[in-house]
């Protein structure tokens, strides 16, 4: 039986749907069913994601004190075209929007250097050979 709401219209949600094209017909499609229902109340093949416990003052004190951060600073650098300083932090900084990455390289071009990121030395030795190779110049300070 099929749950149904208050009003008593069944419960069906939409879960996919692929389109395709073909000049067979319709009746015989390739492979599997391309479109599936799932009903609400039904059991889902979802994946349980792990409850996770809140960071507090303290787990962050001793991160912290463990991983001091560091601070990844980029040069300003006349050769290298601006459009090619964004696109190289781009590429060397995961997740760096490219408005950010703008952003940086324009303080670097207006100041004289700029702060792309502070993270653990690792990985800010990691960010800087990677901006070094893109032939950019950019060093590295501990974050106080």
């Amino acid at each position: 039986m099929i749950p149904a709401r208050v009003d008593g219209t069944p419960e069906l949600v939409l879960v996919s749907m692929r389109m395709f094209t073909s000049d067979r017909p319709l009746a015989r499609p390739r492979g599997r069913l391309r479109t599936r229902l799932a009903v609400a109340g039904a059991p889902s093949r979802a994946p349980v994601t792990p409850q996770r416990t809140p960071v507090t003052d303290d787990d962050a004190a001793t991160r912290r004190r463990l991983l001091p951060p560091y601070k990844v600073i980029l040069h300003n650098d006349d050769h290298t075209p601006m459009d090619s300083v964004v696109q190289a932090l781009r590429k060397s900084i995961p997740g760096m929007s490219l408005g950010r990455a703008a952003a940086v390289m324009w303080e670097a071009h207006v100041n004289g250097k700029a702060l792309v990121l502070a993270c653990p030395l690792e990985l800010a030795e990691l960010y800087q050979q990677r901006l070094l190779s893109f032939g950019l110049s950019a060093t590295i300070e501990r974050d106080e």
